[in-house]
């Protein structure tokens, strides 16, 4: 339920803070919540809710010092690329990948990472992934498939 209600949020704020010239992609889930080793995330999350990507950033950097984690590096690459870092934020999700190649969120955020940049090809690879490992649907790749889905109509007018 908790998930569902900051999904909410974040959506709202990820729809009301669109960078000048980029879309804003609605963004729901913020983490993996089935790993177990993440250390207590509950301020990131909080700041990330608020908006607050800088804040939510230099705690998470943090974190990082002390641990090897796909969660914090996950998020991480949320945080800069909500502030328009795509670059770090590129190397964030990598490493975030390195750590749980079949972390979901991470998945979703790249390629939602692809989207904003518009390297269309290497989103739908994401969503392909995300296929493999929802064949059931998830909302990581459902997500994901939306925000192709409204790229796609605003490159075609469609």
């Amino acid at each position: 339920m908790k998930r569902h209600v900051l999904a909410g949020t974040i959506a709202l704020i990820a729809a009301t803070a669109a960078l000048p010239a980029i879309q804003a992609v609605p963004a729901f889930a913020i983490d993996n919540i089935e790993s177990t080793n993440a250390p207590d995330l509950t301020s990131v999350r909080a700041k990330i809710a608020a908006g607050d990507y800088q804040g939510a950033r230099d705690e998470l950097r943090g974190l990082a010092e002390d641990t090897q984690q796909a969660d914090v590096y996950n998020l991480l690459g949320f945080t800069l690329r909500k502030t328009g870092d795509y670059r770090t934020s590129l190397t964030y999700y990598a490493k975030a990948l390195e750590l749980e190649p079949d972390h979901k969120a991470a998945r979703e955020y790249l390629g939602e990472l692809y989207v904003e940049t518009g390297d269309m090809a290497k989103a739908n690879d994401q969503l392909a992934r995300l296929t493999t490992l929802c064949p059931n649907g998830c909302e990581e790749r459902d997500d994901l498939a939306k925000a192709i889905a409204q790229k796609t109509v605003r490159q075609t007018g469609n």
